[in-house]
């Protein structure tokens, strides 16, 4: 079960007032940690830590990923990548969070049931209510495979995200509508990946739209992860 203890403090750093978890935890799994700053005393990018002059570091733009509460100083290419994240904080996030109808299928049960799945408001667990409840932490997924109309597992139209926890790599395919999806998973203790299948179904009625929609924000949520994963590779190789 998913621990509840949520609770934020205020703190105030060099580069400016953040709203973080009390637990380092229940970090989001799509935060990054403040950059160390390159000695200087010049101008810092709050997101990449180098110094650049006034001019060349003047915009200040909000950077949610590390929960800066107000907009901070970046430098040009920082600033850049900020304002592209914005529609993923602004409008993905919320779409998953809000959730959406499935019907569920597990790898050890035939049965199909209909549940709600929604990300966690900390965005570490993917919530599964149906009859029962069930969460995955998102940390633990290892593979996702968004299913596309009219093809089926294996074949060539399917879009497969697969983090860095497994292997260094995205492959993807074609732009057609997505019916469904595959995660992949492992229970925390457990070598032995389990996977459940989501599928959009037509009984669902308007709740179709919302069901595709939430499919879409979960493709970009993935990518996401993955840059993340990727960039604190780079940095720990840089500092």
């Amino acid at each position: 079960m998913a621990a509840t203890n949520e609770g934020k403090k205020l703190v105030r750093s060099p580069s400016g007032l953040r709203m973080v978890p009390e637990n380092g935890a229940f970090c989001s799994p799509f935060s990054l940690d403040e950059p160390q700053w390159v000695p200087d005393k010049e101008h810092h990018c709050r997101r990449c830590g180098k110094c650049f002059c006034d001019k060349c570091c003047s915009k200040k733009v909000p950077l949610p990923r590390m929960y800066f509460i107000d907009p901070v100083r970046q430098c040009a290419e920082c600033a850049l990548t900020s304002q592209k994240e914005s529609e993923f904080f602004d409008k993905q996030i919320k779409v998953l969070v809000n959730g959406a109808v499935f019907l569920v299928t597990s790898s050890s049960s035939e049965k199909g049931e209909t549940v709600s799945s929604r990300l966690s408001n900390n965005h570490r667990y993917l919530y599964l209510d149906g009859e029962n409840h069930f969460e995955i932490e998102v940390a633990r997924i290892i593979n996702v495979q968004v299913l596309t109309e009219g093809f089926t597992p294996g074949e060539k139209d399917i879009h497969t995200y697969t983090s860095l926890l497994e292997n260094p790599y995205i492959t993807e395919g074609g732009n057609t509508r997505a019916t469904g999806m595959l995660v992949q998973y492992k229970m925390l203790g457990s070598q032995e990946p389990k996977q459940l299948k989501l599928s959009v179904s037509d009984d669902f009625n308007s709740n179709k739209k919302m069901s595709v929609g939430w499919l879409a924000a979960m493709h970009k949520s993935i990518l996401e992860k993955f840059k993340v994963q990727q960039l604190g590779m780079v940095l720990s190789f840089t500092w």
